[in-house]
């Protein structure tokens, strides 16, 4: 017997939906929905000082806007609940004290990658792989430097290639040591990272297959590392195409013409959905469409591998 498609869309309430995360979302549920599957609405709100209640009620009613259901999740409920990573922390306190146990993470008194640890890394945050400074300190040092500050914790990684079939790029292999290096799981302020919230969460509630942009491609191989010292089960990964501005720079909620507050005052849903559907190659045109006329149409052979840039499709949202 088939296993049941659990997928997931997990944003981030730290401003408004863009163009970018709505193109995720409509391919994570139209992969859900034409597998008759069982879709899940996740908020990471992991970090307090960029992540507001308001921001999560006001995707809930965009995606809702859109046709986009979701089975369980924020503001349905369900038997994975809390939904919301901020209320998950102990799942990640006995993910991170089993790996602690184990001896495999140590003390970090570098202060440059912290900041961005507890969100999704994207493209063009400069994210080379770590050189293990604090992994060699002495008893005597990491003393005396907790003394100063708080360390955050870095798991050590191996010199050994994660390879992974991707549902959509395909083959994709990094090796641990040199494509990233050593990564945080907890910053200093207690907040646990996104690699290991990630990896809790879409074990957690069972998920088996996650869709997401294709910046995330490369986070891929340190989250099945974790899976496997965790001991748990992997889903698939489909990572799905960029959309691009102009520039050549990603979406991203500073676009503010491209949010969803600008788009609603100028389109219907069907309209939207319509020319999403086409930049991902499921119309041969931008017509308007319902989400629900879109799932018999939806099959991962015609969704487009390459990024989208917008000037690039005469699209004038």
């Amino acid at each position: 017997m088939s296993q049941t498609v659990r997928g997931r869309f997990a944003p981030s309430p730290s401003g408004r939906m863009h163009l970018g995360n709505l193109f995720s979302a409509l391919l994570a549920w139209l992969s859900v929905r034409s597998a008759g599957g069982i879709m899940v609405l996740r908020i990471e709100d992991l970090d307090p000082d960029r992540c507001r209640e308001e921001y999560a009620v006001q995707l809930a009613d965009d995606l809702r806007w859109l046709g986009l259901d979701w089975d369980e999740g924020y503001q349905a409920g369900g038997p994975h609940a809390p939904y919301r990573q901020s209320q998950r922390t102990a799942s990640y306190a006995a993910a991170f004290h089993t790996l602690q146990e184990r001896g495999l993470i140590y003390p970090c008194f570098c202060t440059r990658a912290e900041r961005l640890a507890a969100s999704a890394p994207h493209l063009g945050q400069g994210q080379g792989a770590y050189g293990g400074k604090c992994r060699s300190l002495t008893p005597r040092q990491r003393e005396e430097l907790s003394a100063c500050r708080h360390p955050s914790w870095r798991l050590q990684v191996p010199d050994q290639t994660a390879a992974f079939q991707d549902g959509l790029q395909g083959a994709y292999a990094e090796n641990l040591l040199r494509g990233c290096g050593d990564f945080i799981l907890r910053r200093s302020d207690g907040v646990y990272a996104y690699q290991l919230a990630v990896v809790c969460d879409d074990a957690d509630m069972e998920i088996t297959q996650v869709v997401r942009g294709r910046d995330l491609l490369s986070s891929t191989p340190r989250q099945l590392y974790l899976y496997q010292l965790l001991g748990r089960k992997a889903p698939q990964f489909c990572h799905v195409p960029l959309l691009l501005s102009e520039d050549g720079r990603r979406l991203s909620k500073r676009d503010g013409d491209l949010d969803m507050g600008a788009l609603r005052e100028r389109c219907t849903p069907q309209a939207l959905l319509g020319r999403l559907a086409y930049l991902a190659g499921l119309l041969p045109l931008p017509e308007p469409v319902s989400a629900a006329e879109l799932i018999p149409l939806f099959s991962w052979e015609q969704v487009r591998k390459e990024d989208v840039t917008l000037s690039d499709t005469s699209d004038a949202f």
